[in-house]
């Protein structure tokens, strides 16, 4: 068996054109990359906004082990009752304690090896909830005393906030991944303290959009500042993820890497 563990991380899935990206890239990087464990972020899988269990459901079918999310977890009713039965989604560990659901996940690869997965949320200009910092202090503890190998999702919308927690959480955990700016940013690396960072692994849903959300009311919101409800975009999709490769018995990480992937490249593929 490798001496590492390979684990690939979905950026935010949006909508119906999201999660057909899921379903047609996953297999191919799984066998390009040799993928033990797929984590991927949910909180807008549905419709763009929320979760619920139907579309839950066919992310797990589609190969993905776990689901992360972020502030927009509660937008669907059924996706808050969701939380509480399922331990394979999770929503951020810094709301109060009294919120449903969980923040931290152990999941089994493959070759038996416990993966931690701790989800946490933002602060600046977001919701002031608890503070991220510190629930990953009182989280990662736990987590150490079950496996070396801790994933964490930094789920934000501060580039600063997201650099700031990668580094205070460098030489602790495998990987510090940033969500929900949507955009793949080209700062992938691994820390000096063993942890793989990147600030934003960004989208997966539909291209030719504003993050996700049809180009023209975006547009028309930020010229008269009127209300209008959002809807997802149509037309090709786009896959964005990163692959980390973590030692299997240190959980020191050795490599990141960026995927991104067009649905038009998909097709020229399939024709070639």
């Amino acid at each position: 068996m490798p001496d590492d563990l390979k684990i690939l991380f979905i950026g935010d899935i949006v909508g119906k054109i999201g999660r057909r990206m899921v379903a047609e890239c996953l297999p191919l990087l799984v066998k390009e990359h040799g993928i033990d464990l797929c984590i991927a972020n949910c909180e807008n899988a549905a419709g763009g906004f929320g979760i619920t269990p139907k579309v839950a459901d066919q992310l797990f079918s589609c190969g993905v082990h776990l689901l992360t999310s972020g502030n927009h977890i509660w937008d669907k009713a059924e996706g808050i009752q969701f939380l509480e039965q399922d331990s394979r989604m999770l929503r951020p560990a810094n709301y109060p304690p009294d919120t449903p659901g969980r923040g931290v996940a152990v999941v089994e690869a493959p070759g038996r090896e416990r993966v931690g997965v701790l989800n946490l949320c933002g602060r600046v200009f977001l919701e002031a909830i608890d503070c991220p910092f510190r629930a990953a202090d009182r989280e990662i503890a736990k987590l150490r005393t079950e496996t070396r190998i801790i994933f964490v999702d930094m789920h934000g919308e501060a580039t600063s906030e997201k650099v700031a927690m990668g580094w205070y959480l460098d030489g602790r955990v495998s990987a510090v991944v940033g969500t929900h700016t949507h955009v793949q940013t080209a700062d992938e690396r691994v820390l000096p303290g063993g942890t793989a960072y990147i600030t934003d692994v960004g989208m997966t849903g539909p291209a030719d959009s504003i993050i996700g959300i049809r180009k023209e009311l975006i547009i028309e919101r930020f010229l008269t500042h009127l209300p209008r409800k959002f809807e997802t975009a149509r037309g090709e999709g786009q896959f964005n993820a990163v692959v980390v490769q973590v030692h299997r018995s240190t959980g020191v990480a050795t490599h990141i890497s960026r995927s991104y992937i067009r649905s038009a490249w998909l097709s020229q593929g399939q024709e070639d």
